[in-house]
């Protein structure tokens, strides 16, 4: 009951940071959205690690050991509550844990937008190659990338933007980056449908983000959500 209750609250706390989903997840098989939303809490916790405000060495410690959880996956062994759904995949767990180390380098502002994309991109097609034998699908790698630095941007309220942005002001920056990465945001119609779904949501925070001059804006509304979802999944 206490293993459940912990896989529980990693799923919700995921949930409550998109409740985007609450909506999309009707057009998913009831017997795939743990498994997605396992996906996705633990692509979070990643993500979180990267974004960390202030001292890095307990976010440094924690990626360490969700690198020695990966490969354990490997091994068919976990500690995690979230690899009770996800360890029984024989994914290439091990090749996601040697991509890791590139989460703390990304937490320093690149020279050019070209770097910033680039120093991650051996993480994302790590992540691309364990997404496509968990949720099945062929996502970009990029893809896996340009959400990363949107969220860090958005939500985190910690990453600098690339040297090469241009304006003396830091919102300008961030404006001009968070431009550039919706610019640079792939096409995802061939990833499985639940990353469809998140992508798309992620995608239109960053849209709004931008339209509204560097300043986040209200969710849609759930009509606005339930359409844009069916168009995702159903629509392709």
């Amino acid at each position: 009951m206490a293993d459940s209750s912990a896989l529980d609250s990693f799923l919700d706390k995921w949930r409550t940071r998109w409740p985007e989903w609450s909506v999309g997840e009707t057009f998913v098989a009831p017997e795939r959205r743990a498994l997605a939303v396992a996906w996705f809490a633990l692509q979070q916790e990643f993500e979180d690690a990267m974004n960390i405000a202030g001292e890095t060495l307990p976010a440094d410690a924690k990626l360490a050991w969700w690198g020695e959880e990966l490969h354990g996956w490997a091994q068919q062994r976990s500690r995690h509550p979230l690899g009770r759904v996800l360890e029984p995949v024989r994914a290439d767990w091990t090749g996601l844990a040697n991509g890791l180390p590139l989460l703390i380098q990304a937490r320093e502002p690149a020279a050019s937008s070209a770097d910033a994309f680039a120093q991650l991109l051996p993480w994302g097609e790590a992540m691309a190659r364990v997404e496509s034998v968990v949720l099945g699908g062929q996502p970009s790698p990029q893809l896996f990338v340009v959400q990363a630095l949107a969220q860090r941007m958005i939500e985190a309220h910690v990453a600098a933007p690339p040297q090469d942005q241009s304006g003396t002001e830091t919102g300008a920056r961030q404006l001009g980056w968070a431009t550039t990465l919706l610019r640079a945001w792939p096409a995802f119609r061939l990833a499985a449908p639940e990353r469809r779904l998140w992508a798309s949501y992620s995608r239109a925070r960053l849209q709004r983000f931008v339209q509204a001059g560097g300043k986040e804006v209200a969710l849609p509304s759930r009509l606005r959500l339930l359409i844009g979802s069916w168009r995702q999944v159903i629509g392709g």
